[in-house]
């Protein structure tokens, strides 16, 4: 009995086709931003209990 699917490893051709195709995984965003505006708002409110202490 033969069967109706074709498994890609089992040719070198379609093996190449099937790692040609294959979608590329979408980029994920920077979290360099997220870090600097962090590191930015700790600073400011480090900052303001500072003169309000003094």
């Amino acid at each position: 009995m033969s069967d109706n699917s074709v498994d890609p490893s089992g040719n070198t051709e379609a093996f190449r086709a099937f790692t040609r195709d294959t979608p590329q995984q979408p980029e994920t965003a920077s979290k360099t931003p997220l870090i600097i505006g962090g590191i930015v708002v700790a600073v400011v409110l480090i900052a303001l209990i500072a003169w309000l202490v003094l």
